[in-house]
């Protein structure tokens, strides 16, 4: 099974967040093999120009580093039909540009997205990709 994190499961995880021992736990299921994880570049810029913007470039590397010694998969390439899925669940649901290309990611590897983002709630946006929440969903934007 292929599991798909959204930025916010990633940021949980460096930054010491509520739901981190899930996100963790399927890093270390990554490490045996039983899954693959993977993440969407344009989420994983969100999560470097996050912690850019909150602690700085230098900060920022240091907080990215180790992240390059797990069996996390950076999928750095948007497909063409990954962009169009993209445009086509922006275009009908209430999610930002970097979710609809997560989620997009997601269902191309037939796989599952990995979020606490509340738009994921709808009907219409789970029918799409099983969602895993890490943590109780935020409220919707």
């Amino acid at each position: 099974m292929t599991y798909v994190l959204d930025a916010c499961a990633l940021i949980a995880l460096l930054d010491d967040e509520e739901g981190k021992d899930k996100v963790d736990e399927l890093f270390t299921r990554a490490k045996t093999g039983e899954i693959v994880l993977c993440i969407s570049i344009i989420n994983m810029l969100e999560v470097y120009y996050g912690f850019i913007r909150d602690d700085g470039l230098e900060c920022a590397d240091k907080i990215l580093a180790p992240i390059d010694e797990t069996p996390l998969q950076i999928i750095d390439l948007v497909s063409q039909s990954v962009y169009k899925e993209a445009a086509r669940l922006k275009g009908a649901y209430n999610i930002s540009l970097a979710d609809a290309i997560g989620l997009a990611t997601a269902i191309n590897l037939n796989g599952v997205f990995v979020t606490s983002d509340g738009e994921f709630e709808e009907p219409e946006a789970k029918e799409h990709a099983p969602v895993f929440w890490f943590r109780p969903p935020k409220e919707k934007k």
